[in-house]
């Protein structure tokens, strides 16, 4: 059976992180494991609290994991603190991993933190150049770029940059400019761009999370990386255009939604 890795926070609210990620390979018939880098107090409405787990421990449950079961293709997301970057890094580069997704995970939809500002020079130089693919959404692009980033050509130029650090195809999701929801994917050679229409449903808490591991499912799966990305934007948006009010703020994306739609 194909297998994925997530190696994320935990997501109290079951929307975003690896509850999402789990879900999502579940969905498209990946079987999921996980490491899990942080506990957070969460739900619809925001981030009521964090604790992050010990970088050895992080490394543990790697060990246990890629020892005995393995993984086709692996995801990060939320890992918080440069200690656990390195010891992800340092497992990446032990075990092999080529597969390898990463979104840069920094802020939470409601605005929390969840990358220590000293962590973002050790994602850059230790972990992104190891990556296969990256997918950063604009204000992650622009941190990591430090460009101002406001139309597909700026997104372009950005996806140019990040591929200079060592990353072999970079994706930039443009879900945060207004029209038409595109993302783009650099490879070096070309640009190729990924557009649906842009849908009106406010509840898309984990969007980021559920796409990253769709991508790492349809890697685990064998498909090419454009068609991977194809692949993960046709569920994302599915999962968007079904996602429904749960809680008081922005509803998770449904991540079942080729299983039942609400109302069923």
């Amino acid at each position: 059976m194909d297998k994925a890795l997530t190696i994320a926070g935990s997501d109290s609210g079951g929307g975003a992180g690896i509850e999402a990620d789990l879900k999502t390979f579940a969905a498209l018939r990946v079987y999921g494991t996980c490491v899990i880098t942080s506990v957070t107090a969460q739900n619809t409405l925001g981030v009521q609290g964090v604790f992050d787990l010990p970088p050895e421990f992080v490394g543990r449950q790697l060990d246990s994991v890629l020892s005995d079961i393995g993984a086709d293709a692996v995801k990060t997301g939320m890992l918080a603190n440069s200690g656990i970057i390195e010891v992800v890094a340092a497992k990446v580069r032990e075990y092999g991993l080529k597969k390898l997704v990463i979104d840069p995970v920094m802020v939470a939809k409601s605005g929390d933190l969840l990358l220590a500002r000293e962590a973002r020079q050790a994602l850059k130089e230790k972990l992104l150049p190891l990556a296969l693919v990256i997918t950063p959404n604009l204000d992650e692009a622009r941190v990591l770029t430090g460009r101002e980033i406001s139309n597909e050509e700026e997104m372009a130029a950005a996806a140019r940059e990040l591929y200079d650090l060592g990353v072999p195809y970079v994706v930039i999701k443009g879900g945060h400019l207004t029209g038409a929801a595109t993302d783009i994917l650099f490879d070096g050679q070309e640009i190729r761009t990924f557009t649906t229409p842009r849908l009106d449903n406010r509840h898309t808490h984990g969007t980021g999370c559920t796409f990253s591991a769709a991508l790492a499912a349809f890697l685990a799966r064998e498909l090419p990386v454009p068609e991977a990305v194809a692949g993960a934007k046709d569920y994302i948006t599915r999962a968007i255009r079904q996602a429904r009010a749960i809680g008081q703020g922005y509803g998770p994306v449904h991540h079942l939604v080729d299983y039942y739609s609400w109302g069923d």
